[in-house]
């Protein structure tokens, strides 16, 4: 069986006044786990066009295996605890695996 690479996302209220810690511990940490996250592609971070606490986290993964041994670590919790202090609310977390991708475009 081919391991399918997974996407995971996360949506989370941020209160107004918390914006600017939520995207200095965002940029603080994605480098840390871009580069020294085994089984780690890409994230991305969007704020909802319609309501400017809803925010969306996203990630990929070689395999959900790989994020799975991420979410465990211990160095996990620590590097996340400053971007989930600034949620008002309990996040809303949602693992895909990926069936299928259009080319990327020259």
């Amino acid at each position: 069986m081919i391991e399918q690479r997974a996407r995971v996302v996360f949506l989370v209220r941020v209160p107004n006044d918390r914006t600017g810690d939520f995207l200095r511990a965002y940029q603080s940490i994605r480098h840390l786990v871009a580069e020294g996250t085994p089984g780690h592609l890409v994230d991305q971070v969007c704020r909802s066009a319609a309501d400017p606490e809803q925010w969306l986290i996203t990630s990929e993964w070689v395999n959900l295996a790989a994020f799975e041994a991420w979410e465990r670590s211990a160095q996990h919790r620590d590097l996340v605890r400053p971007l989930r202090e600034c949620f008002s609310e309990e996040e809303l977390s949602l693992r895909f695996l990926v069936y299928a991708q259009t080319p990327a475009l020259a």
